[in-house]
């Protein structure tokens, strides 16, 4: 297998360093250096830049960083985070690798091919994401989990995000930039408590950049593939 970073671009380098600075140089601005926090947001960068460009090599990265983030996410006992992401997007990661790789945009292509969101595919994404926000309202309510509105937010909009990703859909980068907003909220609210979880706000303020130029990227992609 080729090395994957020999296929960014000078732009993509440049927000992938960026990107990476801001979350390495907000671990210093809490009491301590937490480790897997930074390690887990470095992953997480990693994964969304080369989402953005198609490549399947992001959601394998992904896998990793959904495992990292919800062991983060259980010193906070943020229970909606940790099924989310070892319940959800891991599991929705997985299938996603395959059906990227069964749908490229070209034969020997590393980029998938985006598909049309249609009004039908519309209506049954949020039929589901409806349906999967109020059972998880529920097991989170149950769970007492803190922060219960924000964190059933979270799971509507991450799951919206995953399955419109794994549909090969453009809207799963509004998806998860709204996710990222909910995410900034909900680990800020933990930071007054410990400073070590400042790294996962700025963690999530780069992912939301990273999302917007991701939903550009594809929409790029799907005129182009149009056109094709």
């Amino acid at each position: 297998m080729k090395n994957p970073f020999i296929r960014l671009t000078k732009k993509e380098w440049l927000l992938y360093l960026i990107s990476l600075v801001i979350v390495v140089v907000s671990n210093f601005f809490a009491n301590k250096i937490d480790v897997m926090n930074m390690f887990a947001t470095a992953i997480g960068v990693t994964a969304l830049i080369f989402i953005a460009k198609g490549d399947v090599f992001g959601q394998c990265l992904m896998l990793l960083f959904a495992t990292l983030y919800a062991i983060s996410s259980l010193k906070q006992h943020y229970y909606s985070e940790i099924i989310t992401y070892l319940g959800m997007t891991a599991p929705i990661s997985v299938f996603t690798i395959f059906t990227w790789l069964k749908n490229p945009a070209k034969k020997g292509e590393n980029v998938v091919k985006v598909r049309k969101f249609t009004a039908q595919e519309c209506f049954y994404t949020l039929l589901l994401t409806v349906a999967v926000t109020v059972v998880f309202y529920f097991v989170l309510k149950y769970l007492q989990t803190p922060n219960l509105i924000v964190s059933t937010i979270s799971i509507a909009t991450s799951f919206f995000a995953s399955f419109l990703m794994l549909r090969r859909i453009s809207f799963y980068a509004i998806g998860f930039a709204l996710n990222d907003i909910v995410l900034i909220v909900l680990w800020a609210f933990a930071s007054v408590n410990d400073l070590t979880c400042l790294s996962m706000v700025a963690c999530f303020i780069v992912f939301l950049i990273n999302d917007l130029h991701g939903f550009v990227r594809w929409r790029i992609r799907e005129l182009q593939q149009s056109i094709d």
